[in-house]
């Protein structure tokens, strides 16, 4: 059965799942049998265990990170967004208007600032992010202030989630 997100039951994986696991985050790419054979398992049993950890939600896909900065998306701002209201509504049309935007890497409903959202944006410079503010972010409904801070240098960027806290 599928979880859906922001449902959480926790699982008890052994070694052997963390291990899938671990050897997927390095490389989604990984066949079957290389899989197999980097956590010591014959491609059956292995299959198997991938199926299982998909069909419980854990393993959501598989996806290639490309790098931003060779295909030209030179920069990354991180945006903190107020909304004039906190309703259900509002909220509801935000998010459903920044998940159709491309260049929204991440958005996150927030607390304990002094915005309601924080966006990761990609853009290829300066002036694709004044457009992409101007044009597309201070016309949405609700939106009453924007904060924007730009990444000089990325100090650790990771997809990998740490599984050290994994109980057998």
């Amino acid at each position: 059965m599928r979880k859906t997100p922001g449902q959480t039951t926790p699982h008890l994986l052994n070694r052997t799942d963390r291990r899938i696991l671990e050897a997927l985050q390095e490389d989604a790419g990984l066949s079957n049998q290389a899989l197999a054979e980097r956590v010591g398992l014959s491609p059956s049993p292995c299959l198997r265990r991938v199926r299982a950890l998909e069909e419980a939600g854990i393993i959501l896909g598989r996806v290639a990170l490309l790098d931003a900065r060779r295909l030209g998306l030179e920069l990354t701002a991180l945006i903190h967004i107020g909304m004039d209201r906190h309703t259900p509504e509002r909220f509801a049309s935000f998010e459903e208007a920044v998940a159709a935007y491309p260049e929204v890497q991440h958005c996150f409903l927030i607390t304990g600032q002094a915005a309601d959202y924080l966006l990761q944006v990609v853009v290829p410079d300066m002036d694709a992010y004044q457009d992409f503010l101007l044009r597309r972010i201070t016309r949405l409904e609700g939106v009453s202030s924007v904060h924007s801070s730009f990444v000089l240098r990325r100090v650790v960027d990771r997809t990998a989630l740490p599984l050290n806290y994994l109980r057998n």
